[in-house]
C-alpha cells in the first residue's frame, strides 16, 4: 500500500546549503554572463529611428565592437553581487519551507512501495509535486523582492543604455537620482510573476526528472544532477519567458515602460507577439547550463558533506 515519506530530521546544517548554495550561483554566474549580456541585449527595446529587431549576431559585434572580448562579462559585478546571496538564501530558505511542508500529510511525497529501499542520490527532503510548488514558488519570490535592487542595477549594465556606469556605486547613486527609491523596485511585479511559476515549476520536473532517471539508469549523480536541473529550467524557461522580457523592458527603460500594462502594450507594438519571446533563446541556454552547474554543485556538495560527517 501506498504510504508518504515521514519527514526525517535533517543532519545537513544550515552554513552547508548556505555554502553550497554560494558556490553554486559563483559558477553559474561566471561561467554563464555572456548569455546573460546577449539577452538582455536582445530584450531592451530600441531608441527612437533605431532597427524593429536586432538579431543576435549584430548585437555579438557591436559587443566585440565597442568593449572587446570582455564586453561580454558586462554586468558581472551585480551579478556575482546577487548570485552569491541570493542563491546561498534562495537554497536554504527553499530547505528550510520544504522541512515544514514535509511535515503536513498534504504536501508529503507518496510512494507506491515503501520497502522499496531510499534513493542515496539526493540529499534533499522529499516532497508531493504541490508541495514543491509551493515551496519554489514562496522561496524564489522572497529572495526576489529582498535582491530586487541589484537585479535593476544588473539589467541596467548589461544593457548599452547606461554606458555612464564605471562602477556598481555609480549607477546604485544614478538610479536613486533619477528614480528615487521606488526605482530600486521597478519591475519587481513583473519579477514576481515570472519567477514565481518558474521556481515551482522547475523543482517540480527537477525531482520528477531526478525520480524517473533515477529509476531508469545508473547514471552518476553529478549526471543525473545536471541532466534533472537542465531539462527542468528549460520548461519552466519557456513558460516564463513574456513575463522577463516585460521585467527587463521595465527596468531597463521604466520612462517608457513604467507600468506592467503599458510594457505589454509596448512590446506588441514594437514587435507584436514575438517581442515576448525576445532573447529566449538565450535565456533558456543560460538557464539550462544554470540549472544544470546550480543543482549539481547544491547537491553534490550536500552529499559529500554528509557522507563526510557520516564517516
Amino acid at each position: 500500500m501506498a504510504e508518504p515519506i515521514l519527514p526525517a530530521k535533517s543532519d545537513i546544517k544550515a552554513q552547508h546549503h548556505l555554502l553550497a548554495g554560494a558556490l553554486s550561483g559563483l559558477s553559474s554566474a561566471i561561467s554563464l554572463q555572456p548569455l546573460d549580456l546577449l539577452k538582455t541585449r536582445l530584450q531592451q527595446g530600441y531608441e527612437a529611428g533605431g532597427p524593429k529587431r536586432r538579431r543576435l549576431r549584430v548585437v555579438v559585434r557591436q559587443v566585440l565592437h565597442d568593449d572587446g572580448i570582455f564586453g561580454f562579462w558586462r554586468g558581472t559585478v551585480p551579478t556575482l553581487t546577487r548570485n552569491i546571496p541570493g542563491v546561498a538564501i534562495y537554497f536554504y530558505t527553499l530547505s528550510t519551507i520544504r522541512t515544514r511542508l514535509s511535515s503536513t500529510p498534504y504536501f508529503q511525497k507518496i510512494v507506491p512501495d515503501p520497502s522499496a529501499p531510499r534513493s542515496s542520490k539526493s540529499a534533499l527532503v522529499k516532497l508531493s509535486s504541490q508541495g514543491n510548488l509551493v515551496a519554489g514558488a514562496i522561496s524564489r519570490t522572497s529572495v526576489s523582492f529582498i535582491l530586487n535592487p541589484i537585479t535593476v542595477l544588473k539589467a541596467r549594465y548589461e544593457s548599452n543604455f547606461y554606458t555612464e556606469y564605471h562602477s556598481l556605486l555609480s549607477a546604485f547613486r544614478s538610479l536613486l537620482a533619477t528614480n528615487g527609491v521606488r526605482g530600486l523596485f521597478q519591475g519587481f511585479t513583473a519579477t514576481a510573476v515570472r519567477d514565481a511559476p518558474y521556481a515551482g515549476i522547475s523543482l517540480v520536473f527537477y525531482e520528477k526528472s531526478k525520480d524517473f532517471l533515477g529509476r531508469v539508469s545508473s547514471l552518476p549523480n553529478a549526471v543525473l544532477h545536471s541532466a534533472s536541473g537542465a531539462s527542468a529550467a528549460m520548461m519552466a524557461t519557456l513558460a516564463t519567458s513574456p513575463a522577463d522580457c516585460v521585467k527587463t523592458r521595465m527596468q531597463v527603460n521604466p520612462q517608457d515602460h513604467p507600468t506592467i500594462r503599458k510594457a505589454v502594450i509596448r512590446i506588441y507594438n514594437d514587435r507584436g507577439i514575438a517581442g515576448f519571446f525576445s532573447g529566449s533563446t538565450l535565456r533558456i541556454s543560460r538557464k539550462a547550463g544554470s540549472g544544470a552547474i546550480a543543482w549539481t554543485v547544491y547537491e553534490g556538495l550536500l552529499l559529500f558533506l554528509r557522507d563526510y560527517q557520516g564517516r
